[in-house]
Parts: structure tokens; sequence; C-alpha cells
């Protein structure tokens, strides 16, 4: 277990480090930050938000939008088709920006799945992909109406990997499972650690389980020993009359320990990829106050004790935010896709100034 004052040392030997002046802190390539899809909605469909897909449509250039940020990874990146000279002009040209790619290419929902996925790991591995990233659940406060139905997504997501592993070790690519608000994390670390798998980790997002009342510090100890990349951001929370509201912001203007995890996180891998997940939205509703919320809770099968429940009110209330969070309800596209822009501008220049990336 890594504890506060461990984390504390570690970031502050990564600050330390951090002694490019400004100007060419400014025109430096962030070798180990990337962006994802999801943080880029409203850039990637013209102002539109996050509409079907999560603003992934191969119309839009990740590849070539991340580079221009200065970023040296780019997740949700792919090349145009399958074919092998598309697979190969991809490639060139994220080596051609020194960046390296992450990519989605689902998983195999049953066994009539796996030729089709052995086929798409292929790919990625031809188009030089590093690894990975698979976000298997919604928010399952809101996807479930009772525990049965909960488990039984549970054990078809487990069947789902056992299904996809032996594809993965035949092309050695691994595959990271976000933390995506559907499993607490022991549940997610002890499901990894039963398989046991080199080529089966975590893509570890640093604010997603605040919504299943987990301490984001709990959190990243649970999941780090299975942690081969990230989704960077931070977090502000404030209180409604159904529980707590959950918003992504700027990073260094939530209550997130930023520099102390990625530091932590370097020691394990100093070429650790953090892609950025500013996602711009209304913030989201955690109804910890009604009955649905716990429905796929049990003390057996799924335990949120009531200590968590606690702990997170208390981090909801010292934790007021520091700045407005971003709303969206109402404003233009062209507003949207300002704000949008603006959040992330304000990341990548806290990253530079903060972080060793």
């Amino acid at each position: 277990m890594i504890s506060r004052r461990q984390m504390l040392a570690a970031a502050g030997s990564a600050t330390a480090i951090w002694t490019l002046d400004r100007a060419s802190a400014q025109n430096a390539q962030l070798r180990n930050m990337g962006g994802a899809p999801a943080g880029f909605g409203a850039r990637s469909t013209g102002g539109r938000g996050r509409g079907a897909g999560g603003g992934r449509g191969p119309a839009f250039d990740f590849l070539g939008y991340f580079h221009g940020l200065g970023f040296g990874v780019a997740e949700g990146a792919r090349p145009a088709s399958n074919d092998p000279a598309d697979v190969k002009a991809f490639r060139e040209r994220a080596e051609q920006y020194n960046m390296r790619v992450i990519m989605d290419v689902g998983y195999p929902r049953d066994e009539n799945g796996v030729e089709a996925f052995d086929a798409s790991v292929k790919m990625a591995k031809d188009a030089g992909a590093i690894s990975l990233h698979a976000a298997m659940t919604a928010r399952r406060y809101e996807e479930f109406n009772d525990l049965a139905s909960f488990k039984a997504s549970f054990e078809r997501n487990q069947k789902s990997i056992a299904l996809a592993e032996p594809i993965l070790r035949k092309h050695q690519m691994r595959l990271g499972l976000e933390n995506h608000k559907g499993w607490r994390s022991a549940e997610q670390a002890a499901w990894l650690k039963r398989i046991g798998s080199e080529w089966v980790g975590v893509h570890f997002d640093f604010g997603n389980n605040i919504s299943l009342c987990e301490d984001p510090l709990e959190t990243f100890e649970n999941l780090l020993p299975y942690t081969f990349a990230c989704h960077i951001k931070d977090m502000a929370v404030e209180p409604y009359e159904d529980g707590f509201l959950l918003s992504e912001v700027p990073l260094g203007e939530g209550f997130l320990d930023i520099k102390g995890m990625v530091a932590t996180l370097q020691k394990k891998d100093p070429n650790m990829a953090f892609d950025l997940e500013m996602i711009v939205r209304e913030p989201l509703k955690i109804p910890v106050f009604t009955d649905k919320y716990w429905v796929t809770f049990d003390d057996r099968y799924s335990p949120l004790p009531g200590r968590d429940l606690a702990h997170t009110l208390e981090l909801v209330h010292k934790n007021k935010p520091k700045v407005a969070v971003p709303h969206t309800d109402g404003i233009t596209p062209e507003a949207f896709l300002k704000l949008e822009d603006e959040c992330v501008a304000r990341s990548i220049d806290w990253a530079r100034k903060n972080l060793n990336l």
C-alpha cells in the first residue's frame, strides 16, 4: 500500500526534476501526455458535444490534433481502414510525429466475436499501438435496477476477457480495462488477480470511482499494481438534494492529488501514458440518498460500507469547488467548443508547469 506521505515525497522529487525554463517547456513535446477522445467531444464533433460514439467519428483526425497540442500519445486514433496500406501509412505518420498510440478495438462479446477481435488486435499491433483500452461498463447506479442484473453484466464482462486473453497473449498486446463507474476498485483488482495475465490490466481513471463512494487514493492503491496507462483528470464535488455532483475540471483546479499520483505512477513506469480526459458537460448527479443507487450493492457479493459513504460525504463537504465548474446546458455549440478548448488549454498549461511529462 502507498502511504500519503510516500506519495507527497515522490511528488516533491518529480517537481524538482522539472527544471526547464518556461519558454523551452512551452515548445517541448509532452512525451508521456496524450488525449482521450471523450475529453474532446466538442472539438471532434464541431461543437455539437459528445454524441453517438463519444465523438469518435472517423472524420476527426485525433492523431493530427493531439500532435498539434504537443502531446506524445494519442488514444482513440486509428487508421482510415484496416487495409494494410492504410495501417502502414498510419504507423509511419505516428512515427514521424514521434507519438505513441492507444487504440479502442472492442472485445469479444461471445465465442462468435473472437475471430474479429483477433483481426482487430493484429491490426492494432501492425499499426504500432502500445496498448488497447476498453470501457466495458456504463454508470452502474443508472444502468441497473437490481443486483441480479449487475451480477449478470459482470459475469459477461469476465467471460469476454477470458475469451480475449489468449488473443492478447498471442499478439503480445496489452488491454487496459478502464474503471468506468461500473466496478468498485476492490472488485476490479480481485478479478484481475484471478486472471493473472500480464496482457490484461488497468487503464486507470483518476476520478471515476468517486461516484462509487471511494476515496481517490483508495482506488489508486487498489489498482496501481495493474495499471499501465491512465486517464488523467481533476475532479470537483458539491452537494445536491439527492447526493452530490461530480465534475471534471481543469488540472490543478480540483481536489485530487494529481502530483502525488503521477509521481508514484512514474516510479512504477517512467514511460506511463497519461491521456487527458477533461470532459466538459453538466455535473454528474451521484444520487447516494436514493434507493436506486444502492440496488447493485449487497454485503456479500458487492459491498459498499456505510463508512465509505460517510467518508465520501466528508470529502464533498470539505472540498468546495475552487472555481466555477463547467456547465453546458443551454449554451451554443460555439460556446461549448470555446469552453472545452479553454479547459483543455488550462490543463495543458498546468501540466507543463507542474508535472514531468
